[in-house]
C-alpha cells in the first residue's frame, strides 16, 4: 500500500500525463491556428504547479513526521514550531501539548521515585540494628549508619564484607540464602557473630533474607545483625543457675528416693495397703522429678560447653536392639509391639554412647507414651550418603500441625505427663554430634522422628607388599 507522499506524487504524475496527452492531441489544431507554442506553455505550467504542490504539501508533512518521531524516541524537549493556523498548525500545536504533558508526567514520576528513594533510605538509616544490603554475589549495595560503624567501612564500599571482621560468616549466610532461596535465621551458636566495639564484646545474631522484584527475580539479600548480647548473658545466667540448682537438688532427691524404696520394701515395718499405695505414688513422682533434673543438668552442660563427648564406632542395628530391649517390659504391659528394621552391615556411626542412648530413650519413651494398645513402634536405620538416618515411627495420636514448628523447644511437653525438656535435649545432642533431626506427623496418623549421625571415617591403610 502506498503512503501519502507516494499517492500524491502518483496523482500529480497522472495529471501531468493527462495534460501532456491533451497538449499532444490538440497540437495539430493549435499549429493550424498558429498557436502551437501555447500547448507547450500550458504543459510546462501544469508541471511547475504540480511540483510546487508536491513540495508545499509534502514538506510540512515530513517535518511533522520528523518531530513526532523525535518525541516518540523520548526527546520531549524537542520544539514543534508552526507559524500558520491551518490544519498542519493544529497538528503541530497538539504535538507540542502532548510533549509537554509527557514531560510533566516524566518529571512528576521521577520526583515521586526520588521521594520514595529518600524515604526508604531514611527508614534504613533510622533502624537501630545494623542492616547490610548486598547483591546475589555478596557485594555491598547499601549499609545503614549502624552497620557502617560496626564494620568500620564506608557505606559505598562494595567489598566491605570481604575484609570486615566477621565478614566471612555474613557472606556464608548470604550464599545460603541465595542458594536455598529462603530466609536464613539460625538460632544456635553457628548464627552468632561476636564483634568487639571499643572495649566491649557484643554478640549479634545473623538473619539473612533474599530480595525479589515484583516478578520474583532475585535481586540480592538483606542481612540484619540483631544485638543479642543482653539476651545471651541472661540465657547464660539462667543456664548456670539451672546447672547449679540441678546439682544441689540432685542429692536430696536421691536420698528421698532411697528412703521411699526402703519404705516400699518394708525395711521400716509392714505397710498398710493405703500406706503402700501412697509410697508407690510418691516414688513414681520422684522418679519423674529425677528424670527432669537429669534433663536439666544435661542441657545445662551442653549450653555451657561442659559436656564432653567420647566418640566411638557404634553399630546402628545393635544400638536399636538394645533400645528396644530396655523398653520391652513396658511395651508388653501396654501390648505395644516394637520392631527393629536395620541391616546388620550398616556403616558404623561416630557418636557418644551415652548421648545416643539418651536420644533413643527419649524418642522411644515419647512414642510408647502416646501409642495406644495394639499399636506398633518401628525403629529403623538406613545409610544415606555419609550419614546414617535413624527413624522412630509410632501409630499414636500424632501431633497438631501448629505445634510441629516448636516441638523441639524447651518446656514444650506433649502433655502434662512430660517434662518438656526431652525433645529439646534430643535436638541439642543430635546437633552436637554433627547430625540433624526432623519430625513428620498428622493428627490421628502417628508421628515419625528422623535424625542423622555421621558415619565413621575409615582411613585406608596401605601395607607394603614385598616384591620378588
Amino acid at each position: 500500500m502506498l503512503n501519502l507522499a507516494q499517492r500524491m506524487i502518483l496523482g500529480c504524475v497522472v495529471l501531468a500525463g493527462l495534460v501532456a496527452w491533451l497538449a499532444i492531441a490538440a497540437h495539430p489544431a493549435l499549429a493550424a491556428s498558429g498557436k502551437a507554442a501555447l500547448g507547450w506553455i500550458v504543459l510546462a505550467a501544469v508541471i511547475v504547479v504540480e511540483i510546487a504542490t508536491v513540495y508545499l504539501v509534502l514538506r510540512p508533512v515530513r517535518t511533522l513526521a520528523r518531530d513526532a518521531r523525535r518525541i516518540a524516541q523520548g526527546n520531549l524537549e524537542h520544539p514543534v514550531e508552526w507559524s500558520s493556523r491551518d490544519d498542519f498548525g493544529v497538528i503541530a500545536s497538539e504535538l507540542s501539548r502532548i510533549a509537554m504533558r509527557l514531560r510533566e508526567l516524566r518529571d512528576s514520576e521521577a520526583g515521586r521515585k526520588q521521594m520514595e528513594f529518600q524515604l526508604s533510605d531514611a527508614v534504613l538509616q533510622s533502624i537501630f540494628e545494623p542492616i547490610i544490603v548486598t547483591d546475589a554475589k555478596g557485594h555491598v549495595l547499601k549499609l545503614n549508619q549502624a552497620a557502617a560503624e560496626l564494620l568500620g567501612k564506608s557505606p559505598t564500599d562494595r567489598m566491605a564484607l570481604s575484609t570486615a571482621p566477621g565478614g566471612e560468616k555474613i557472606l556464608s549466610a548470604i550464599r545460603d540464602a541465595v542458594s536455598m532461596r529462603k530466609a536464613v535465621a539460625a538460632e544456635g551458636e553457628a548464627s552468632m557473630l561476636p564483634m568487639r566495639i571499643g572495649n566491649q564484646e557484643r554478640s549479634y545474631r545473623l538473619r539473612t533474607t533474599p530480595m525479589r522484584d515484583s516478578e520474583g527475580r532475585l535481586l540480592g539479600t538483606v542481612t540484619t545483625l540483631e544485638d543479642v548480647t543482653v539476651l545471651q548473658d541472661t540465657d547464660r545466667f539462667k543456664t548456670q543457675f539451672i546447672a547449679v540448682a540441678g546439682r544441689k537438688l540432685r542429692d536430696p532427691l536421691l536420698r528421698l528416693r532411697r528412703g521411699l524404696y526402703a519404705l516400699g520394701q518394708g525395711f521400716g515395718g509392714e505397710l498398710q495397703p493405703l500406706q503402700a499405695e501412697l509410697v508407690a505414688t510418691v516414688s513414681s513422682e520422684s522418679e519423674e522429678l529425677d528424670d527432669l533434673m537429669s534433663d536439666l543438668i544435661e542441657v545445662a552442660e551442653l549450653d555451657t560447653g561442659k559436656r564432653e563427648f567420647k566418640l566411638e564406632q557404634l553399630h546402628p542395628r545393635e544400638f536399636l536392639i538394645e533400645a528396644r530391649d530396655r523398653f520391652c517390659d513396658e511395651a508388653a504391659q501396654k501390648n505395644v509391639r516394637i520392631e527393629v528394621n536395620a541391616y546388620a552391615d550398616l556403616a558404623a556411626v561416630s557418636a557418644d554412647r551415652r548421648a545416643l542412648r539418651t536420644i533413643l530413650d527419649n524418642l522411644l519413651s515419647n512414642a510408647l507414651r502416646y501409642t495406644p494398645p495394639e499399636g506398633e513402634i518401628q525403629l529403623t536405620a538406613e545409610e544415606i550418603k555419609n550419614f546414617v538416618q535413624f527413624t522412630v515411627r509410632d501409630t499414636g495420636r500424632g501431633i497438631e500441625t501448629e505445634r510441629l514448628g516448636t516441638i523441639f523447644d524447651r518446656f514444650n511437653a506433649f502433655s502434662e505427663k512430660g517434662t518438656g525438656m526431652g525433645l529439646a535435649l534430643v535436638r541439642r545432642l543430635v546437633e552436637s554430634l554433627g547430625g540433624q533431626i526432623a519430625v513428620e506427623s498428622r493428627l490421628g496418623h502417628g508421628a515419625t522422628f528422623r535424625f542423622t549421625l555421621p558415619v565413621t571415617v575409615v582411613l585406608e591403610v596401605r601395607h607394603p607388599v614385598e616384591v620378588g
